[in-house]
């Protein structure tokens, strides 16, 4: 526990700060204003219920040591550190709805022992594989009688509101929760819902009157808001209504994804199929990653190739809502230690929030072993116009080791991408791509997988030392 670095995003809870160590534990301090309230709490048996139930990350209250190298905290928990964090903005629908339900159905079992939750924070939830897990165990507080939930607006704008956004109109939430971390207003969201759609009951309790009273909140309203109450009944009935309500929601038919039936429809015979399948396989046997990133997962036909590999964990990167949807859905289904996250790779989530520090950018956050960048080279030099080299430049920079795929001009899907466009790309062919990753990397093997010249190129990047003898040759 020496080498401790403070967590950046950690300075707005004044109940206790979040410590970085070393040996892959998190370390969340208790301070003196909040020892109270936490003894509370933990008297419940509520945590340890959560725990058991997988629903909040297991901790180690006061480790040995903890007291001095943290004099100030009067308890300090130990607790895992996960293989990558995500944000909200980059999770598929069916994570964000699964997070969703998470925190209420915390929030239902803390109320039953008196227990509730100070905040609505969709930040509070992270992922194991596709299982949702809660985090900020500072969140729990002593439930006050007859108190509203003060974190309703959160709620509604961090989960609800995203949620509606593409399940009401179709539209991709993704792009509006990036541009606005804190979440989906509900001013802004009812902006959007065509007026007949306003006048459900739950569309007019969590999204119109919301909005009519934040766009302008009367002082008799606010007065009323403070001083009223609500029956610790009435409270649980508005949390499971509301559950009730996400999980029904459902994707609205919005556009056609492009990419969920990828794997289906690309043209591979079955031996090529079968050869690009044994490649992947052997390469992530070769040597088991504790993490892989799989760049353009679609569906996550190699992820689980990956996983059955000997991979311990594995990330996906994927634009299309519809491929991520479904990646997410059967790593749900089949409990795969696999998280498809949002991601466009010549647009990545970039460092956000305070001093662009408390939300790092994903590639500062995912550190993988290894490397998948299969059918993903063409769409970023073709469609995005990236220049080769800098493509190269950052595929090795990501992974020490990784298996990516070339696709030629005489590929049918590349012949489709320029078909209703100028090529304006001459440097774009194989020996190039050769010659650029050679700078960079040892390539232990090039194999050409379909008819058209798909090839696949297993490569590892160079050592410092290996780097400087080439520039020496040179």
């Amino acid at each position: 526990m020496q080498n401790l670095q403070r967590d950046p995003a950690s300075f707005r809870d004044p109940s206790g700060h979040v410590y970085l160590g070393d040996s892959g534990q998190i370390y969340r301090t208790v301070l003196p204003v909040a020892a109270e309230s936490f003894s509370f709490v933990q008297s419940t048996g509520l945590l340890e219920q959560l725990v058991a139930a997988g629903q909040v990350l297991p901790y180690e209250l006061d480790p040995a040591g903890a007291s001095t190298i943290f004099p100030q905290a009067r308890h300090v928990l130990a607790q895992p550190r996960l293989p990558v964090i995500s944000y909200p903005y980059e999770w598929s629908f069916h994570g964000l709805r699964a997070a969703a339900l998470l925190h209420l159905d915390i929030q239902v079992a803390a109320l039953k022992r008196g227990v509730a939750l100070s905040d609505a924070s969709a930040y509070n939830v992270q992922f194991q594989g596709a299982s949702p897990v809660f985090i900020d165990m500072l969140s729990f507080r002593p439930y006050r009688e007859g108190e509203f939930w003060g974190a309703h607006r959160q709620f509604c704008e961090q989960f609800l509101n995203p949620l509606l956004m593409t399940s009401t109109l179709g539209l991709d939430f993704h792009g509006w929760y990036r541009g606005r971390p804190e979440g989906i207003t509900t001013v802004d969201l009812a902006k959007l819902i065509p007026t007949w759609r306003r006048l459900g009951w739950k569309m007019l309790t969590h999204v119109t009157l919301q909005a009519r009273f934040q766009s302008t909140p009367r002082p008799d309203a606010v007065r009323l808001a403070r001083t009223a109450t609500l029956p610790q009944a009435a409270y649980r009935n508005v949390l499971e209504s509301l559950r009730d309500w996400i999980a029904s929601l459902t994707p609205a038919a919005g556009p056609q994804s492009v990419w969920r039936d990828y794997s289906k429809s690309v043209h591979y015979s079955s031996d090529e199929s079968a050869a690009k399948r044994a490649l992947v396989s052997r390469f992530v046997g070769d040597a088991a990653p504790e993490l892989l990133l799989d760049i353009g997962c679609n569906s996550g036909d190699y992820a689980a190739i990956a996983l059955d590999a000997g991979a311990k964990y594995v990330v996906g990167l994927e634009a299309d809502t519809g491929a991520l949807d479904a990646a997410f859905c059967r790593a749900q289904r089949d409990r795969l230690m696999f998280l498809p996250l949002r991601a466009d790779a010549a647009d990545p989530s970039p460092a956000q929030g305070w001093r662009g520090l408390e939300r790092p950018a994903l590639e500062t956050r995912c550190k993988p072993d290894k490397l998948l960048a299969l059918a993903v080279i063409h769409h970023l030099a073709l469609s995005r116009n990236i220049p080769l080299p800098d493509i190269v430049r950052w595929l090795v920079s990501l992974a020490p080791e990784g298996l990516v795929e070339f696709v030629p001009k005489t590929d049918g899907k590349v012949l489709e991408m320029l078909s209703l466009r100028e090529d304006i790309f001459a440097d774009y062919d194989e020996a190039r791509f050769r010659s650029e990753l050679e700078r960079h990397a040892n390539i232990r093997s090039a194999s050409r997988i379909t008819e058209s010249g798909r090839v696949l190129y297993w490569y590892k990047v160079k050592t410092s030392s290996e780097a400087s003898h080439q520039m020496i040759g040179r």
